[in-house]
């Protein structure tokens, strides 16, 4: 039988507690069920890119037209690109599957 969970006053008092504390005793870990978290973001990964200033100006000029961080805006424009390999990738196997027959 599992012990009850007690209430809490603050976070920083359930930190304490479960620091001293096995979940086992409280929770039936085998009728847990799988989370599915969809709306979390990716992991982001820093990178470092020498790119020439007037490219970095050009961005910057775009991204401000258009209310966005020219740091946000280069992420769109890689993650845009990246689509159009996949499709163009996609698109290249059926071909050649298509002449194979």
């Amino acid at each position: 039988m599992n012990r009850k969970i007690p209430k809490f006053k603050s976070e920083a008092e359930e930190r304490k507690f479960w620091s001293s504390h096995d979940s086992v005793d409280y929770i039936d870990w085998r009728r847990g069920k799988r989370a599915v978290l969809s709306d979390l973001r990716p992991s982001a990964h820093a990178i470092s890119i020498r790119l020439p200033q007037a490219m970095i100006d050009e961005l910057k000029l775009i991204a401000n037209k258009r209310d966005v961080p020219y740091q946000s805006l280069l992420k769109i424009f890689i993650a845009e690109r990246l689509q159009q390999e996949r499709q163009s990738q996609h698109a290249l196997k059926e071909t050649a599957f298509r002449y194979r027959k």
